[in-house]
């Protein structure tokens, strides 16, 4: 069913824990299975110099959050922003139909942190990173 890939990241999922010197936090989050992903970044400059992830989620939850970033670490903004869902997947040897969506959800946690560097840095995100439609998230209305 899973890939040998998906298996090693799941049961040794690189970039783990919370990252106290982060300046870019992202979470996301599936309603219908539960998983949440939260993803921690420490960029200098335009490089992504250390990344760390914590998530609540089945193996494949895991396992993508992990080859994410391992797919971005030391990457530069531009080059993480074209990181694809399906990148992720065809990385882990491929994912079943049914947990595909948990790569959707590592390449959304990936920009959300983006985003929240650059509405740290006082530019909007949405004309780089793109928009959600979570206009209160992505823009801090009503915050």
């Amino acid at each position: 069913m899973y890939s040998d890939k998906v298996m090693d990241h799941f049961a040794n999922p690189r970039n783990v824990g919370e990252l106290e010197s982060a300046n870019a936090v992202g979470q996301v989050g599936n309603p219908k299975c539960g998983d949440i992903m939260k993803i921690y970044m420490r960029i200098n400059g335009d490089i992504i110099e250390d990344i760390r992830f914590k998530t609540f989620g089945c193996g494949a939850a895991i396992a993508t959050s992990s080859m994410a970033t391992e797919l971005v670490k030391g990457k530069t903004l531009e080059d993480a922003l074209r990181l694809t869902n399906t990148a992720v997947a065809e990385a882990l040897d491929g994912l079943p139909p049914a947990k595909l969506h948990c790569s959707v959800l590592a390449e959304e946690g990936i920009k959300t942190a983006i985003a929240d560097y650059y509405r740290r840095q006082g530019i909007d995100p949405a004309p780089i990173v793109g928009c959600s439609c979570d206009c209160e998230t992505c823009h801090g209305h009503g915050a």
